[in-house]
């Protein structure tokens, strides 16, 4: 038996979080479900994508992904939040030592400025341009075009910062640097990498980045999950 379960869907930048966090820990014990959100396991409502089986809201009430379930019983939801227990569960090295108090307030200085400053307008982006895109409906620029400007404007300081230090947080690759990735991610494939290569200090970030075996791996692994489903999808 898994050590747990992991609710997911392929695409999903929440889910990805989540798997790298656990690609990085170098944990595979657990099993991956994939909802699939293009089959009818979904409804469109206020620019979000609910899963709408009964089961499924019993693990997550506003019937979202990723959720991870316990054979004890234990359910999370929330993707942050998941990484977080995770990485601690597991000892997972991505977060900073409680024993160091500054260092932790550091960490969720860097944690808030991400979910405050850029996860909103990156995913709305995504929403407009990716997600739109599978659901037959066309994205409203103008909701693209004031996000992006509000991700410039964020990455605009964080090259400032990025000049005095290698990661997100600090010094160290952590869990704040996880959570952007699958965004940035999307960005590039709606186009819009030019935001990230154009800042040298941001670019040099996100090289690191993706230099990372572990994330390596999992990009190899989905481009060759997504070259099978497109093989099988047309015979």
């Amino acid at each position: 038996m898994p050590a747990f379960i992991l609710y997911g869907s392929r695409g999903s930048t929440n889910t990805d979080r989540v798997r790298l966090t656990l690609a990085e820990g170098g944990f595979t014990d657990y099993e991956l479900v994939l909802l699939d959100l293009q089959k009818g396991e979904q409804k469109v409502g206020d620019a979000l994508i609910l899963t709408t089986s009964e089961e499924h809201i019993k693990r997550h009430p506003w019937g979202k992904i990723p959720v991870v379930t316990f054979p004890n019983g234990f359910t999370l939801y929330e993707s942050r939040a998941i990484c977080k227990y995770l990485t601690r569960k597991y000892s997972f090295p991505l977060l900073p030592p409680d024993s160091d108090v500054e260092a932790t307030a550091l960490f969720d200085q860097a944690e808030s400025t991400e979910t405050l400053y850029f996860a909103d307008a990156a995913g709305r982006i995504a929403f407009e341009k990716f997600a739109k895109r599978f659901m037959g409906l066309s994205p409203n620029e103008a909701v693209v075009s004031d996000s992006l400007r509000s991700i410039e404007m964020f990455l605009d300081v964080a090259e400032r910062l990025l000049h005095h230090q290698e990661h997100m947080a600090g010094s160290s690759f952590s869990l704040v640097d996880i959570y952007y990735i699958p965004l940035v991610q999307r960005l590039v494939e709606c186009g819009y990498g030019d935001v990230i290569v154009s800042r040298k200090a941001v670019s040099a970030w996100w090289d690191r980045c993706m230099a990372r075996p572990s994330i390596q791996e999992m990009v190899a692994a989905d481009k060759e999950a997504a070259a099978a489903g497109k093989a099988s999808a047309s015979t």
